[in-house]
Parts: structure tokens; sequence; C-alpha cells
């Protein structure tokens, strides 16, 4: 008999092949019919899968929500899969994995007159109304344990190439599965729903079709990928798609062309053209930023973009980092016609993906002695990063970006209270910029990482110490966790997720404790006692990137930005041209005052320019007729209001002087 615990301490003797189905049957009929899996040892499992083994046993119910979604969304890509390839005889299938908040699978098109037949939007219907079919038939999803011999055959069988070219891959002492509903099958670890009868057929929608490399390669055949969205009901589905409806009228890239910010464009794919409106947004971040760290006591310095290769050997980059990085030849290039562009026998240089080698050369000339620590060093640093052209997403991931980056060289007894620092300072500029809503986490080791055991232990607790010692709200506080094997090979690191406006999360913020790369380049101070010792270096960004931080900033206000941001403040615009010289008067008063001001005077009518300065997201719309000129006032329009109020000029001056003060200036 096997002794299987359960979550309340109690113990149930069972023969060997009972199911955790068998127990909850056992308990009673109601946890029978909610339960949809089990965890066997930690471990998600279906819920038929015998127990061979003593074992603690926890029933899954779609109360736990992270575990039902993830089962729901495993299954609708079983289901897709299926449906797709009843619908379309002929397709391949490759992968198909539960995404964050759905689903996709990856087909090799059926091939039509001897030519690919890509899936498009339009055949997503069809595929949703057999999906629906196809859990009402209830089929169960069913495991079996098969050779790697059983898999390739099957595959090769079935024309299923890509299928045949992953198994032959596939190690032979690892146990192989597959998992079938009725006749369709794939090779799956799992785990599953019991049946594809427990799946809502109200609760997912396929949301669109891309193109996706075999295995991630662009040298390997262009596949389909059809996404989709899954929840465990229709509610949490309309919430979703409301949401998406959401984001999609807040897209960074719509806003800032609708507003005239930026552009991107294939000569430079991943660097953002800035415009002059988006620039001053970016110079508006940028001033606020260095009027914070002027504040904390922390010293601006500029550093090279080419450094050699040997320095990224030393730091350990060259090793771990290398495909991310441009590579340059240290060489004068052939500039005749014939013969080649480069040698290929110059030594090598790369464009910096990261500041702190950098920082690391600038502490270490000089001798520096324990008083001069901490050491704030801070850069608003130009990185580039060889980032794939599949992976850039407007200037949310770009290949140039500047971070506001910042390393603080330490003594041991120092770290706690700068990191403490560190947050309390993150806390109010989060504030300042719109978003109370954060959580803080800590990243521990992962498997592959330089340092020892005992040097990680120490750093991991240094940083849970200073969370809880920090300010931060207790609500904050309450949702600190913990992501095993998410710290970089080189430091454990608290990371900080913002959530927006409607919903979204967003990494940004981070700080590491690193007592590797002051080992690997070398830098030292001199201790109180005359002996040299290592420095422990806190890496650490606020925004992350201005690039990826504007960006959210758009999508979180919906390009409705605090006055203080706004690239244009003021738009004062006249309904007859009588009123053109008073417009000039206005908005010269106002740029006196420190405004960003325009003025539109063409020959349009006010409804005209009131929607349109809408469009552009202006703050504050002055109008002027003949009236306001002859009595020295202006009606103010508010964004977003209906209604309009006649101030003063000298009045509304000093109102939008103050309201256009940044927030730290206003303390």
């Amino acid at each position: 008999m096997l002794s299987i615990t359960l979550p309340d301490g109690s113990v149930r003797e069972v023969a060997p092949g009972t199911t955790p189905a068998d127990i909850a049957a056992a308990i009673g009929p109601g946890l029978a019919k909610a339960a949809i899996a089990a965890r066997v040892d930690g471990e998600l499992r279906d819920i038929t899968r015998p127990l061979t083994q003593d074992s603690r046993l926890a029933l899954v119910t779609q109360k736990d929500e992270a575990d039902a979604l993830e089962l729901a969304r495993h299954d609708l890509a079983h289901v897709m899969a299926e449906a797709v390839q009843h619908l379309f005889p002929g397709t391949q299938i490759t992968f198909g994995p539960a995404t964050d908040d759905g689903f996709y699978y990856d087909f090799a098109p059926p091939k039509i007159d001897g030519k690919d037949r890509p899936f498009t939007d339009d055949d997503l219907p069809g595929i949703e109304a057999e999906m629906r079919r196809i859990i009402a038939k209830n089929e169960p999803f069913t495991r079996e344990v098969w050779t790697r011999e059983q898999l390739i055959d099957t595959w090769n069988k079935q024309g299923e190439t890509f299928k045949a070219e992953w198994a032959a891959e596939l190690p032979d002492n690892e146990e192989l599965t597959i998992y079938r509903q009725g006749q369709w099958l794939d090779m799956c670890r799992g785990p599953h729903m019991a049946s594809t009868g427990k799946l809502d057929p109200a609760a997912f929608k396929l949301t669109r079709v891309s193109g996706a490399y075999w295995r991630g390669d662009q040298k390997n055949a262009m596949l389909s990928r059809i996404y989709g969205t899954g929840w465990l009901n229709k509610k949490q589905l309309d919430q979703h798609l409301f949401m998406l409806e959401e984001a999609a009228k807040r897209d960074h890239r719509k806003i800032g062309q609708e507003m005239d910010l930026f552009h991107l464009q294939s000569e430079a794919q991943g660097s953002v053209f800035w415009h002059p409106k988006g620039f001053v947004l970016w110079r508006q971040m940028e001033a606020y930023m260095r009027r914070r760290l002027d504040a904390a006591d922390y010293a601006e310095v500029k550093t090279p973009q080419l450094m050699d290769a040997r320095q990224w050997e030393q730091s350990g980059h060259w090793g771990k980092y290398r495909e991310n990085m441009f590579v340059v030849p240290d060489e004068i290039p052939n500039t005749e016609d014939e013969g080649a562009v480069l040698s290929g026998d110059a030594d090598l240089m790369a464009l910096k993906p990261m500041n702190c080698p950098a920082h690391v050369l600038i502490f270490k000339q000089g001798i520096k002695s324990y008083r001069d620590l901490p050491i704030r060093m801070a850069e608003f640093g130009c990185c580039h990063r060889n980032e794939p052209h599949g992976a850039l997403h407007g200037i949310m991931r770009v290949r140039q970006f500047t971070q506001d980056d910042a390393h603080i060289f330490v003594r041991e007894d120092q770290l706690v209270e700068e990191v403490r620092k560190f947050c309390e300072l993150l806390d109010s500029v989060y504030r300042d910029l719109g978003f109370e809503d954060y959580a803080v986490k800590l990243a521990l080791r992962p498997d592959k990482r330089f340092g020892s055991d005992e040097m990680w232990d120490k750093a991991e607790a240094e940083l849970r110490e200073a969370v809880q010692a920090s300010s931060l709200s207790d609500a904050i506080k309450a949702k600190f966790e913990e992501l095993p094997g998410e710290g970089a090979f080189y430091a454990p690191k608290l990371e900080f997720h913002l959530t927006d406006a409607i919903g979204r999360t967003w990494q940004v913020g981070t700080i590491q404790s690193d007592r590797v790369l002051p080992e690997r380049l070398d830098a030292s101070y001199v201790g109180e006692d005359g002996n040299r010792h290592r420095p422990v270096m806190l890496h650490r960004a606020i925004l992350g990137t201005f690039e990826r931080f504007i960006g959210i900033l758009i999508e979180h206000h919906a390009g409705r930005f605090p006055l203080w941001l706004a690239p244009v403040q003021v738009v004062v615009a006249t309904i007859v041209s009588d009123a053109d010289d008073y417009a000039h008067q206005v908005a010269a008063e106002l740029r006196a005052a420190g405004l960003r001001v325009e003025t539109d005077l063409r020959n349009e009518k006010i409804n005209y320019k009131v929607r349109e300065h809408s469009v552009a997201k202006v703050p504050v719309l002055l109008v002027v007729g003949k009236r306001e000129a002859d009595e020295g006032t202006v009606a103010v329009r508010r964004l977003g209001s209906q209604g309009q109020e006649v101030v003063a000029l000298g009045d509304i001056t000093q109102r939008l002087r103050d309201e256009a003060r940044a927030p730290d200036m206003m303390r």
C-alpha cells in the first residue's frame, strides 16, 4: 500500500495505481467534480495519472487559478491544433505552448498546387467553431509513454517531418510521452485536464496569425503561428478583451504618430528617430532624473561607446553575452573597389551593451579609501544590444537605448543601507510619475553563475533585509515575492514591476548586488586596516531605459501627460484673424513664464481646431477672439473637458506656471 499525505496532514493508504481522481472521489462527489489536476510532491500532474510511491498530494481546482489557467491554455493549444489539422488536411504541427495570457501553435501550412497556403486572420472564426465542436465531444486526454523509435516512426508515417526531426534529437534516457484526445495526438510532457469537456467553450478567442521560423532560426522554414487567448470563464475573457481593446487605443506607436513624437524605419532597425516634440518629453524626463540623482549625491560620468573585446572577456560578458553584442573590427576598411572591405585579421571591439565595466575602470583610477565609499556613479549611457529583428517592438524593445544607469561601490557594512536608500528613491520617482502600484520581486541565483553558494546566500539575504528595512508601504511589502533562478549570472537582483492604468505590469527598475565583477576587474579600496578590500558593486536603474519607460508613460497616460511632461503644454487658438496680434501677446507672456506654447492662427473654424489639438493631446487650449483681446482674457479649455472658463491673462499665466512645475520642484 502507498501512504498519501494530504494538505491537512491526514494520510490515506491506497493501492499502487490509484489515481488522484480516485482519492478525490473517495473524499466526496463535490471534490471529484471540481478537481482538475493534482500536485504530487509539488509537481503538477494529470488527475488520472496513477500514483506509484508514497507522496504528498494536493488536488487542484479552478480556485487554484494559476495552475488552472496553465492547464486550460495548454489544453486549448492541443484542441486548436486538432481543429486546424481537421479543417486543413496536410497541415503539419510543430510546437504549441501556453503563454502568459493564452496559447499559440506553430503550423507548417498545407500545400495547394505545390505552394504553401499560409493561414490568415480570415481562417480564425472557422477554427474557433471547430474547437468548440471538439470541446463538446468531451474527449479524454490520455497520457502514454513511448520510445523515441515509436515517435520517429509515427511522425514519419503521418508526414510530420518537423516532429520527426525533433523526436530524433530527444535523449534516450528521458521518459518520452504523448497525449491523445480522441484519435489526435502530439508529443507533450503534460499535464492536461481530464478531458476537453473541462474547458469552457465561451472562454477563449483566437486573436491573430503571424509568421515564425522553425526553431526560431530565420534560416529555417517559415511557419504560421496562430495565437489565442484562453481563460477559465467568459467573464475573465471579456475583461481581457476589454483590456486588449483599451491597450490598442493606448498603443504608444499610434499615439506617438498622432502627437508627432518619434518614428522608426528600416534604415535603422531598432533605433528611434526622436522628433522635436518627442525629444522635449525625453529632455523633461532626463532633467527630472538628473535633479533627483544630484539630490541623492550621485556623480554623473560619461564613458566610451566602443571598448576592446579583451575588456569584455575580462568582465565575463564576452562569453556570456556576446551573441547580443555588436562586434566591430579595429581597422580601417578597404576603400578600393576590388578586395574585401575588411581583412578579418583585426582585433575586435564591441559597442557597449551595458555601462558597468566602464564604471569599474573609472573607479580604478587612483587609490580609493574606505572613507571614500559609498561612491555613487551615474550615467545616462547609450548602449546597443543586437536584438533579433522579430523581437523589436516600437520603442519598447529596441537595439539602441539609453539607461538611467548607476553603479554604487560600497563596503560590506554599507550595502543594506544603500539598497534601502535606493528603494526609497525609486518609490518617490514612481509616485512622481503617476505609478503608485508596483511589486518588488527578488530574482535568485540561476543554475549557471559565477561565485560561491556562500556569496549568493549573503547577497540574497542582504536584498531581502533592505526591502524590509525600507519605508516602502505595507501594501507593497505584502506583495514581495521571490523568483528562483531568475537572477543575473553574476548577482541576485531586486526587480520592480509597475502596474499601469489598465492593469498591465512592466518590469522596469532593478538593483543587483554584485561581488563578481569587482573581483574579475580587480577593483579594490584600502580598508581601515591598511589592506586592500573588494567593494560590492550595486548595479541599479529606476526607469530601466528612457525609450521603454517613455513608451510605458505614453500608454499609461494614453498620451494625456501631466502638464509638466507634455511636449506642448498650451496652444493659443484664434477664433478670428482680428485676434492674431493678441494671440502672439498671450503666447509671449506664457513663454516668459517658462511654458511650452504654440499658436494656431489658421483660417479654420474653432471646433475644427479644438478637435485637432485634442487628438494631439494638448493639455490646455486657450481660445481668443475679439472680445478676449479687448478684455485681456482667454477662454480656457482643458483636455477631456467639455466646458470652458474665461480667465484674465495674468491669472491663467500664474496658474499654469504653478501647475507646470515638475513634482520634485513643488516639494
